[in-house]
C-alpha cells in the first residue's frame, strides 16, 4: 500500500501548475541563450522576456518598464529595501512588523547591525496590525515602511491601501512584499 503524502506548505513553494510547465519547456530545452547577448541565439529570448514582462505588469497593473525580474522574492525584497535607504543616507529609520517573512526580518536584523534603526510593530491575538501604532512609529528620519500584503504563515491579510495612505502623508516610502497575494486574491 502507499501512502500518499499531502502538502500543505503551498505558500513556501509548490508544483509548478502543468500550463507553467508547458510554457517553460521550449526555454528549459530549445532556446537557453543569454537574452542579452548580440547573436540570433540570444535574440530569439529578448522578445519572448518582453512579452513575459508585460504579461507580469498587465496582472499588476503596471507598465513594463516598471517590472525587474530577480531569482526570488528575498532578492526583490533586498533590491527595493536596499535602493531606497541607499538613495537617501539622511534617514536611517526602518519600520515592519515582527511577523514579517525571514527574508525583511533578517534584512533588518543586518541593517541594525550596519546603523540604521529599525522598529518592528506588534500584531494583536488575530494577527491584525495596528494602525495606530504604526502612525505614531513613523518619524522624520523614517526612510520606508515594510509590510507583507499576505502573511505566509497565518493567510492575514494586511490593509496596504490603508496602511500606504498614512505612509505616505507621512513621507516615508511603502515597500510591500505581495509574493504571497499576486494571482491569490480577487480583484488585485
Amino acid at each position: 500500500m502507499i501512502n500518499k503524502a499531502i502538502y500543505v506548505d503551498n505558500n513556501a513553494t509548490t508544483l509548478v501548475a502543468p500550463e507553467a510547465y508547458k510554457e517553460m519547456i521550449p526555454y528549459l530545452t530549445d532556446y537557453y541563450a543569454n537574452p542579452s547577448s548580440i547573436h540570433t541565439f540570444g535574440g530569439q529570448l529578448a522578445s519572448r522576456i518582453d512579452e513575459a514582462r508585460q504579461k507580469v505588469a498587465d496582472l499588476l497593473g503596471a507598465l513594463p518598464t516598471e517590472i525587474v525580474f530577480t531569482s526570488c522574492g528575498t532578492e526583490s525584497d533586498n533590491a527595493a529595501i536596499l535602493g531606497i535607504l541607499s538613495s537617501n543616507h539622511l534617514k536611517r529609520h526602518v519600520i515592519t512588523t515582527k511577523v514579517e517573512h525571514p527574508a525583511i526580518l533578517n534584512l533588518c536584523q543586518h541593517l541594525e547591525k550596519t546603523g540604521h534603526d529599525v522598529t518592528y510593530l506588534s500584531v494583536d491575538r488575530s494577527g491584525a496590525l495596528n494602525l495606530d501604532e504604526l502612525q505614531k512609529a513613523i518619524r522624520p528620519d523614517t526612510a520606508i515602511v515594510s509590510v507583507m500584503y499576505a502573511n505566509n504563515e497565518t493567510g492575514v491579510i494586511f490593509p496596504i491601501e490603508k496602511i500606504g495612505k498614512i505612509v505616505k502623508s507621512r513621507g516615508a516610502m511603502f515597500h510591500v512584499d505581495a509574493v504571497q497575494a499576486v494571482g491569490k486574491i480577487q480583484d488585485r
